[in-house]
């Protein structure tokens, strides 16, 4: 069965989430809310794994976890089997408990402001699904993190980890006016939380940070990618060959983008170059005809038809 590419670095951070089947709940109460976290403990333990953030919700959980090792995909195998073990144990159940595999946005944790939004997306979370009432405190809701983030040290997991959050909001030191700042900030952003398009690249996105971080991931996926593999990474992966050929291609011909423009339509140098673009890519007719200014679909294929006739 196809599948996405997971990218996996030692000292990659991402923003993991996972649903039940079917959007079922994944939590019956509060046992399995605290075996659940167990099992992550557990996780840690074997795989050295760093958690900035969790969220445990009724029907899904979310994570921000840094790999110091290059294991995400051992660790989450092993996380999710043993607790979908655990849970239908104790209920009686069989089958599975998630849906499908679970989503891992890669993290730019080098970069100011990336892991900040990824750990305060997963902090507001509860606000954002009301439940929590307007009129109590955030650290209300005990399956989360954040209540975690304001007890001193000692009284936290170990696996938990705190300062990088902190730094990002300015906060230098693990103290009690430290973590009183970072309870008031965070409330402080949940009165602006009506603004869902701040989060849209943790919801939708692939991969959170700057450009220089994207083109490194993409050329990781370009290495790594199988006819098995599918995805955003891989579309952006093959857009960006494909955008290279047209570059090589306008610099071997000491072209500007302007000549695209001029050029007719058929050109017989446009369809060399998409007949390039079709031979190196998987890049749609639509697409090469766009970037080629090329006309409408049936121009191109028109074009390419009549050159193929005279080969």
């Amino acid at each position: 069965m196809a599948r996405k590419v997971r990218l996996q670095y030692a000292g990659a951070v991402y923003h993991v989430m996972n649903r039940g089947n079917r959007s079922q709940a994944i939590f019956r109460d509060d046992l399995d809310r605290r075996r659940c976290l167990e099992t992550l403990a557990e996780a840690c333990d074997k795989t050295d794994w760093q958690i900035h953030a969790y969220c445990l919700m009724p029907n899904h959980f979310h994570l921000v976890v840094e790999t110091p090792q290059a294991n995400l995909v051992a660790g989450m195998k092993w996380f999710l089997g043993v607790y979908t073990s655990r849970f239908n144990r104790r209920h009686k159940l069989v089958g599975h408990l998630f849906s499908g595999r679970y989503k891992a946005l890669v993290v730019d944790s080098a970069s100011p402001g990336y892991l900040k939004t990824a750990c305060d997306y997963v902090h507001l979370n509860p606000a954002r699904a009301r439940l929590v009432s307007a009129e109590a405190p955030l650290k209300s809701y005990l399956w989360s993190s954040f209540p975690e983030y304001l007890k001193r040290a000692a009284r936290r997991p170990a696996w938990l980890r705190v300062d990088r959050l902190l730094g990002e909001h300015g906060i230098p030191k693990d103290s009690p006016a430290g973590r009183e700042v970072f309870e008031r900030r965070m409330e402080e952003s949940r009165l602006g939380e009506e603004q869902p398009q701040a989060w849209t690249c943790v919801r939708r996105g692939w991969c959170l940070g700057g450009e220089a971080f994207r083109q490194e991931l993409l050329a990781q996926v370009s290495e790594r990618r199988g006819a098995h593999h599918y995805g955003a990474e891989l579309r952006q992966s093959e857009e960006e060959k494909a955008q290279r050929i047209v570059r090589e291609e306008l610099k071997r011909r000491r072209w500007t983008e302007e000549v695209l423009d001029h050029r007719a339509k058929t050109d017989q140098t446009k369809i060399s170059i998409a007949l390039r673009l079709r031979q190196e890519t998987t890049m749609t007719m639509a697409w090469i005809a766009r970037r080629l200014r090329m006309g409408s679909l049936n121009t191109l294929k028109n074009a390419l038809r009549l050159s193929n006739s005279r080969d």
